[in-house]
């Protein structure tokens, strides 16, 4: 079934902004529940709109299945697996919001994820207890919804999760305060234990309601019997955030091995509350005439700084209360400190010539962490 646009317009209106973009990226849909394809899910997080305007194309069970056949185990994973996929996979609304936690967090909180997966502790996951967490990924959400037109957020329901009746029950009420506040609590709490029991009884009515997607078939074998296990598991992590940043370096870079200084500035500001960027760009050109170039090594680790910038800013904040701005072998040394990765004086140079807006040779925690919290939840916070 394919809506057009003024349908799709309308149901805009009872969704949060995470649903608005999910819907405007999805181009599959298969039982009346929409999908992205790794393709979809690329331009997503990479581009403000996509490239052009859609209509979601409905599947066959048979073209399913054709897909899921193609879909190589995580054993064979690469920072390759979602281009090389393309079209031809399918990626749910609550998978979606999964993939958009990994890509803002820390290596160090990869294990922390994996644990809060594994609600047996048997060092593996299985299909049942990855399906329980994306349960309550749909239950928070659930939480959220707008009152309104029954009808209208009953279609809603069944394109982004598969039902066609709100599911209250599947929590119990007096677990209802235990949810988490964001997604990655949900990961990170050791109270959401409870909720996993709460579920895990339940696992089975999740499991055969659901259709089988690309993500389950590449974690748990075609036949969903297969385990994971935190080697996989943390390849997969660290291989999403590689391709999504080689995507966004390799769309400047032209080719060659590394992007301009003004490249990565725009980069940075992409995202972020700065509706003036024109004044952040032109200060860096003054101050730094002569192009030398970011490499991908110097983008990644960045970037890997970035999604351990909750650390970095305790780091920030002692300097902060004592109303001191922060010099760049100073800042060099708080990054490595707080976050274990090294960056290159050439980076921390530039990264100044940006964000020094009163050109003091300094950066002080408003001119720099405020910005960058934008900047690392994508628009999203």
């Amino acid at each position: 079934v394919t809506e057009n646009r003024s349908d799709l317009e309308d149901l805009h209106l009872y969704a949060t902004p995470r649903e608005q973009r999910f819907r405007r990226f999805a181009s599959l849909e298969f039982e009346g529940q929409l999908y992205m394809t790794p393709y979809d899910f690329i331009q997503a997080v990479t581009n403000d709109e996509p490239k052009r305007a859609k209509k979601w194309r409905s599947l066959s069970k048979q073209e399913l299945n054709q897909i899921l056949m193609e879909t190589p185990p995580v054993w064979k994973g690469s920072s390759k697996l979602f281009r090389n996929l393309n079209e031809k996979g399918l990626i749910s609304y609550t998978e979606y919001l999964f993939l958009l936690c990994i890509l803002t967090k820390p290596h160090a909180g990869f294990r922390i994820a994996f644990n809060m997966f594994d609600t047996d502790g048997n060092e593996m996951v299985d299909k049942k207890e990855f399906l329980v967490l994306q349960e309550i990924f749909r239950k928070k959400n659930e939480k959220r919804e707008r009152k309104g037109d029954e009808e209208k957020r009953a279609m809603l329901r069944l394109q982004l999760y598969g039902y066609h009746t709100s599911t209250n029950s599947v929590l119990k009420t007096e677990g209802e305060d235990l949810v988490p506040r964001s997604y990655w609590d949900t990961l990170r709490r050791s109270t959401s234990q409870a909720l996993f029991s709460d579920l895990a009884e339940r696992a089975d009515d999740i499991s055969s309601s659901l259709s089988d997607t690309t993500l389950l078939v590449h974690f748990f074998g075609k036949k969903g019997k297969a385990e994971l296990n935190f080697e996989d598991f943390y390849r997969f992590m660290d291989n999403l955030q590689t391709e999504v940043l080689e995507i966004e370096f390799l769309s400047y870079s032209n080719g060659m091995n590394t992007i301009s200084e003004e490249d990565f500035a725009h980069i940075l500001l992409r995202y972020t509350n700065v509706e003036n960027t024109s004044s952040y760009l032109e200060n860096m050109r003054c101050r730094i005439p002569e192009e030398k170039g970011i490499t991908f090594d110097e983008f990644r680790s960045f970037f890997q700084f970035l999604n351990n910038l909750e650390d970095f800013t305790i780091a920030m904040q002692m300097y902060n209360f004592a109303s001191r701005s922060i010099g760049q072998d100073e800042f060099k040394r708080a990054v490595y400190v707080a976050t274990g990765v090294k960056l290159s004086p050439h980076l921390v140079n530039t990264v100044f010539k940006i964000f020094d807006v009163d050109r003091d040779d300094q950066l002080s925690y408003k001119e720099f962490i405020g910005i960058m919290k934008d900047r690392l939840n994508r628009g999203f916070r």
